[in-house]
């Protein structure tokens, strides 16, 4: 059996903080490298984080958390920290996400509250704190869609023309995002990283922030990679959203139908993108049940598609790969 000299290492990192040794229960699986342990401090619980500094960079979440903080939001306090071996001891926010547990009776008060703190923290945007979610950046994550997905999970090459309107609207997302007023954004802002509590929601998984396009996080919570809402439902979350945003001077379109257009084409660009991580977690890291959510992205092409036209051929090409693809698609199926 091999050796875990990272958790080893953890726990003298721990000894040293006057941690006494004890139960490192593991928390969570993350599509990352990152892993996080519960463990027992003085009668209450704490989190672990270890993060391997070749893979992640704990500098990141340090300076995150702290504008999170000062914007008034609910994140890990961080208690003790050790960067250069990718050790951090943080507070312990509890043990239920959104995601465990979003009904029909609780979903709008804590989908509100979400929305709430969202614009709370691009009301706080200063600039030259993160840096710019520019096009490099936007166009490397797309990329990972025909390399991961398509390539390597479909077993799919393009034809030229098809590459060809598939990088023609390529450059339109990247447009349309790039075209948005700038905030800060925190790139996975959905309900497996938010959790109830007191205040909430307590938020995850921040490390990733950028200043970017204002649409960006509100589609992502409103279309999640796991759970899904009725367009009716999605819509009335999004009016609030826009006039909570508008009222605190986040620099949104003055009309809320502009702003969804904006939602859409900023959607499909993180649709494929996630749709291309969740195959590389596949078959790089040996993760295999993210892409279980891969036809829900499916469906989010298309109905972006129902509402933007100039989608439209980009969900054609989506079906027609799947239909051509050496993958079996059985009833809910990647």
């Amino acid at each position: 059996m091999k050796r875990d000299t990272r958790l080893q290492a953890l726990r003298r990192w721990l000894a040293d903080q006057g941690v006494a040794d004890g139960p490192l229960t593991p928390v969570s699986s993350d599509a990352s490298f990152r892993r996080y342990f519960r463990v027992p401090v003085a009668g209450q619980d704490r989190i672990a984080m270890d993060a391997p500094p070749e893979h992640e960079d704990v500098a990141a979440f340090v300076h995150v958390a702290g504008l999170m903080r000062g914007a008034g939001l609910n994140v890990p306090e961080i208690l003790a920290r050790d960067p250069d071996n990718g050790f951090l001891l943080l507070s312990d926010l509890g043990r239920r996400t959104y995601l465990d547990v979003l009904d029909d009776d609780n979903a709008d008060a804590l989908m509100q509250a979400a929305l709430e703190a969202l614009v709370q923290w691009q009301a706080a945007t200063r600039r030259g704190e993160l840096a710019a979610y520019d096009a490099a950046v936007l166009q490397r994550e797309l990329q990972l869609f025909p390399d991961w997905y398509l390539a390597r999970h479909l077993g799919v090459e393009p034809t030229a023309g098809e590459r060809e309107a598939m990088e023609g609207v390529f450059r339109r997302l990247v447009d349309r995002a790039l075209a948005q007023e700038r905030v800060w954004v925190h790139r996975d802002y959905m309900p497996r990283n938010l959790m109830p509590g007191s205040p909430s929601p307590g938020i995850l998984d921040f490390q990733d922030a950028l200043e970017g396009p204002v649409s960006y996080d509100v589609i992502c919570l409103l279309r999640d990679a796991f759970i899904s809402w009725p367009r009716e439902t999605e819509w009335r979350w999004l009016r609030s959203y826009h006039a909570a945003a508008r009222d605190a001077g986040v620099p949104v379109p003055a009309h809320v139908e502009t702003f969804w257009s904006d939602c859409t084409w900023m959607g499909v660009q993180r649709h494929l993108k996630v749709l291309g991580i969740f195959a590389r977690i596949r078959y790089r890291d040996g993760k295999p049940r993210y892409l279980e959510d891969a036809p829900r992205f499916r469906a989010y092409l298309e109905r972006a598609a129902e509402d933007e036209p100039g989608l439209g051929r980009l969900a054609e090409l989506v079906e027609d790969w799947h239909a051509r693809s050496r993958v079996p698609s059985p009833a809910g199926g990647a």
